[in-house]
């Protein structure tokens, strides 16, 4: 029976119990070959290592911002080779790089906030990976952002990149696992993980951007630390993670 998406709210209450692989397997089965695994290079890796064992086609795209980490490149094609699968790797309009950095140079972020930047380099690219699917899959957890992201559904109705045209459905199948979950599972299942979290870096962005956490920090704050707490979005899922959103 098809899944029915008059109701997510009440949907996403129903699936709220299960399993990350559960509510994975829904997103597959429902929406294969319209839906898309979001891999940052980070502990979202999980997904991967899930969808592979469920066996269900799936396809996985990678935001190439252009400022990435080495080691974030490196672990990216680590995963691709490690499960033998092809990663969809998107870059930024070169024409609207340039321009930013010949007008602003490259570090304006420090002085006038990231969003501009991460709009170019991040939300642009989005909004073309998401074009030909009805569905995508992302690692946001609830305990990632406790100011921003505390009301993340299981499944939602994507409202920032959907339309009433073309209705989008957002998974997040982690959304109520906790960061010791994750990594429970990456130890216990032997996945591979970006090697700078072996560095002290929990959440990993852009490399002028992300910063390794002390003991006892938060792990969003090493992400745009010169910015407000509540800004530490990059645009890709502020304003969806809000009750009734």
């Amino acid at each position: 029976m098809p899944l029915d998406l008059t109701d997510l709210p009440a949907l996403a209450d129903a699936y709220a119990a299960k399993s990350p692989q559960d509510i994975l397997a829904t997103a597959l089965q429902e929406f294969s070959p319209q839906v898309g695994i979001a891999f940052s290079g980070a502990e979202d890796v999980v997904l991967i290592d899930m969808a592979v064992k469920l066996g269900v086609p799936f396809t996985v795209f990678s935001l190439d911002t252009g400022r990435l980490h080495p080691e974030t490149y490196q672990f990216i094609e680590k995963v691709r080779t490690h499960y033998g699968i092809p990663i969809e790797t998107i870059l930024p309009q070169p024409e609207a790089v340039q321009k930013l950095v010949r007008e602003k140079g490259l570090f304006s972020f420090y002085q006038d906030g990231h969003t501009e930047c991460c709009n170019i380099r991040k939300v642009e690219p989005l909004t073309r990976a998401l074009a030909p699917l009805r569905a995508w899959v992302t690692g946001q957890r609830k305990d990632q952002s406790p100011g921003t992201r505390a009301n993340i559904p299981v499944v939602q109705l994507d409202r920032t990149f959907g339309s009433a045209e073309r209705p989008l459905v957002k998974f997040n199948p982690l959304s109520r696992w906790t960061s010791k979950q994750v990594w429970d599972y990456i130890e216990i299942y032997d996945v591979p993980f970006n090697a700078l979290h072996s560095r002290g870096f929990i959440s990993i962005g852009c490399e002028p951007c992300t910063r390794a956490t002390l003991p006892g920090q938060h792990e969003r704050a090493g992400r745009w630390w010169w910015e407000e707490a509540t800004k530490k979005e990059c645009g890709l899922h502020l304003g969806e993670n809000i009750p009734g959103g």
